[in-house]
């Protein structure tokens, strides 16, 4: 796998950590669309997605500048990863690189999870991410996080069996939120691993920095029961 030099790809936007607040909730819990809000997707045409016109086989939810999305592209060239962000800056900028190196296995998508998926078949993915989430830890913003029930429920219809979603944080709080959640769920198995041996996918830019300076990180892989 030859590595992406990003030096050819400055991030000159200005990007905003938080967006508005209404970006985090469905449609159908808003009055008015604001004009910030993500378009809403019913279906898609992956022949104008993926070079192999088939739909993806992982999904990178929240994938934030992508470096996940495109190291695992580019580690996995036969599998189509679709990567989902709720700012619009970064998804330009990663499907930017993805046009400037020829990736076709991989695109982003300016879209809110908290309107389901509903582009994606059942049982059709192999393998969700969810990695280091805003961890939104006030209790009144606890509403803007896009893991609950419903989450899970829609990403167990997507995913086959066998499909695995994948989890990690470097917060005690969000990995113990995950777990209450996840078992309240019931329809997952539940593996709570103890080091990155048995996590063979490659790092974000969270994740590197919690390595180099020594930050514990929770991971689990939960597969679909």
């Amino acid at each position: 796998m030859t590595p992406v030099n990003y030096k050819k790809y400055p991030f000159t936007a200005k990007i905003r950590h938080h967006v508005s607040a209404n970006n985090y909730m469905p449609v159908s819990e808003l009055k008015f669309l604001p004009d910030s809000y993500p378009p809403l997707i019913k279906e898609i045409e992956w022949s104008s997605i993926f070079i192999n016109s088939k739909p993806p086989k992982v999904l990178d939810i929240g994938c934030g500048k992508g470096v996940f999305l495109l190291s695992h592209a580019l580690l996995y060239p036969d599998i189509n990863i679709l990567g989902l962000e709720i700012r619009s800056e970064a998804v330009d900028w990663i499907n930017s690189v993805i046009k400037g190196e020829s990736i076709g296995n991989c695109k982003a998508l300016y879209y809110t999870v908290a309107n389901s998926l509903p582009f994606i078949e059942d049982n059709s993915i192999d393998r969700i991410f969810y990695l280091f989430p805003d961890p939104w830890p006030k209790r009144r913003h606890f509403n803007r996080r896009a893991f609950n029930l419903s989450f899970l429920d829609e990403t167990h219809r997507v995913l086959r069996n066998g499909g695995k979603l994948y989890l990690a944080t470097d917060l005690d709080y969000v990995h113990d939120y995950h777990l209450k959640t996840l078992k309240h769920f019931g329809k997952f198995s539940i593996n709570e691993l103890q080091d990155r041996s048995k996590w063979d996918f490659p790092t974000t830019n969270k994740e590197n920095f919690c390595l180099k300076n020594n930050i514990e990180v929770y991971r689990l892989v939960c597969e679909k029961t």
